[in-house]
């Protein structure tokens, strides 16, 4: 069951209207490696000799063009028209995600830039549009092969190499326009407190109209199509605040009407905004009733101890790359995770599109957010992450199925964190900073070994044999207080940290790959399905036998690219049995 506004390729399923314009498909284009677009007026006078279809990154066969080769500055136009009904409304230009600079002109005037690759962003056009008549859109994207901005598995060098892939650059998400009054709803910060039965939501209002306007914010929820509550606030101020108790007459125990896998519940609310009787916005939302917690070395979820079976996943496809070919393709990745036994995802060095949230909301698929790396470490790129993370959570906050967020994988941005100090702060800071805004979700700060202060304890091992895996983990003592390393190569903790009593999850394993494919796996590959399934159920059996161990990520679900250890190929067909793949994962 879909949530009450959803718009089949709405990019923003989280926060909808009902007026918008798409801005995808066929565009004008240009490289401009000399960097000579903005000195010659390409933003008045477009100088690109190509066509490019957006939002497909030039990079990839669905764009049209498919050169892999990395272009520094990249140029797209296109008109686009503002029908005369629009006038008195605000007209807003969104971006869902641009790598990496994305600067913007309308009709030649330069409106604003945005730095950061995987994050959404907008601006208020109206002063530079003409209502009832024709207009220009340039937008120049800047990308370069730099390790301080973030790039997740973005190669920076001219072939890919170990698993790390051809680069994206400029408009990879949706663009398009949404038409708003002068005041409006800027965004709504939901949080759900299901001891005390209630959600709590954070207007921001937009306009400064609104003083002694006579303005008030209608907030209803609906569960099933039943209303559960209907409240009102007076608009006084851009920031407001309100609890609203959520107790009702519902059909069965209030924990049926939580968000979890089994029971993937969605309220929906609706905000309307009135000017006294005139309705001058009115915005569709939804949110899940569930509370992630951490006791006596479990993760809970609804204060229920749950084992997380979890699937990593890096959203690539053969002809689009990072972005997905379309919303289907979206469904039929989460689909396929249900179909193999999965509970959860592990979404892998890539800030994913919002209509892939949407359908694990919809869909109760668990959820970890992760930011994508940096390479190296100075203070550009304490900047560029901070900046980038802190929008990825801002962003991604409202969506129930999202329960860990992962800012830093295997030391990379941090190399040096075992003894490092700077690094190491830097990891708390992040730590601090995202537990400032989302108090509520666990921070992993160091996926997979040298952890600082997490709440969770992550550990990667890529071990192939059950005997093996059994003996390494046989004492879990000698693991979390750093007596021996792991994997082989590498310590639970950095330097100077301890563990305290975290759950312990293996968040990577497996990646076993055929020998029949051409690529390369973790470890040897296998020459049969037979084999293929004897490897992966006895590295699970070992897993689940370990009682210290409350989940596991396995790699991966796809092959990508040169890597070839995927537990289906990249064009999303099966290597072995999804049903036998299931019976292993449940068992």
């Amino acid at each position: 069951m879909t949530t009450k506004m959803y718009r089949p390729g709405y990019p923003r399923p989280q926060f909808v209207r009902e007026q918008w314009t798409d801005l995808n498909g066929e565009w004008r284009f240009g490289f401009d490696d000399e960097n000579r677009g903005e000195a010659d007026g390409w933003p008045r006078s477009f100088g690109g000799d190509r066509t490019i279809v957006v939002p497909f990154s030039y990079e990839t066969p669905a764009s049209g063009i498919g050169d892999e080769a990395h272009h520094p500055n990249v140029w797209y136009n296109r008109s686009f028209d503002v029908p005369a009904s629009e006038e008195g409304k605000r007209i807003v230009l969104h971006f869902q995600a641009v790598d990496y600079t994305a600067k913007v002109w309308i009709n030649g005037e330069y409106i604003g830039r945005h730095d950061g690759g995987y994050t959404a962003f907008s601006f208020d056009i109206t002063p530079y549009v003409k209502i009832g008549g024709t207009n220009e859109l340039t937008v120049k994207a800047e990308d370069s092969m730099d390790a301080t901005q973030p790039r997740g598995k973005q190669r920076w060098v001219a072939e890919n190499f170990e698993c790390f892939y051809v680069q994206t650059t400029g408009i990879w998400q949706s663009v398009w326009l949404e038409f708003v009054s002068s005041v409006h709803v800027d965004s709504v910060k939901i949080t759900p407190d299901i001891d005390a039965r209630s959600v709590r939501f954070e207007y921001q209002v937009k306009g400064g109209a609104y003083a002694g306007g006579d303005y008030r914010i209608e907030t209803l929820v609906t569960l099933k199509g039943r209303q559960v509550k209907q409240v009102s606030l007076t608009i006084d101020r851009p920031w407001l605040q309100l609890d609203v108790d959520l107790v009702h007459e519902m059909n069965g125990p209030w924990k049926h009407c939580h968000w979890s896998p089994e029971h993937p519940n969605l309220y929906d609310v609706e905000f309307v905004l009135y000017q006294g009787d005139l309705v001058v916005d009115h915005v569709y939302a939804y949110f899940g009733m569930r509370k992630i917690s951490i006791e006596k070395g479990k993760v809970l979820l609804n204060n229920v101890p749950i084992y997380q079976r979890l699937v990593l996943d890096q959203g690539y496809w053969p002809d689009s790359h990072l972005t997905p070919p379309s919303e289907a393709a979206l469904i039929e990745d989460i689909d396929k995770l249900l179909e193999m036994g999965y509970n959860g995802v592990r979404k892998h060095m890539k800030v994913e599109d919002a209509r892939f949230l949407y359908w694990c909301d919809v869909k109760g698929v668990l959820v970890w957010s992760e930011m994508a790396a940096t390479f190296e470490f100075n203070d550009n790129a304490i900047q560029k992450f901070t900046t980038e993370w802190m929008e990825v959570v801002r962003q991604q906050y409202n969506h129930p199925s999202i329960i860990t967020w992962v800012p830093f994988n295997e030391s990379w941005g941090v190399m040096n964190i075992l003894h490092d100090r700077r690094q190491q702060k830097l990891t708390e800071a992040v730590y601090h900073l995202t537990k400032a805004f989302d108090p509520n979700r666990p921070v992993i700060t160091n996926d997979g070994w040298e952890h600082t202060v997490s709440d969770i304890l992550t550990l990667h091992d890529y071990v192939e044999t059950k005997e093996e895996f059994l003996q390494r983990y046989a004492s879990k003592d000698e693991i979390v207080h750093n007596e021996k390393s792991f994997n082989q190569w590498k310590y639970a903790f950095a330097s100077g940290y301890s563990y305290t009593g975290q759950p312990i999850i293996v968040s990577e394993f497996g990646g076993i790959a055929l020998r029949s494919d051409k690529g390369w796996g973790y470890g040897n590959q296998v020459e049969s399905e037979e084999a293929y399934l004897d490897r992966f159920r006895g590295i699970h059996e070992a897993i689940k036998a370990t009682d210290y161990i409350v989940g596991y990520c396995y790699t991966q679900i796809t092959d990508v690219q040169q890597e070839v250890n995927g537990l289906l190929n990249d064009r999303r067909e099966s290597k072995v049995p999804l049903e036998k793949l299931r019976e292993i994962n449940l068992a």
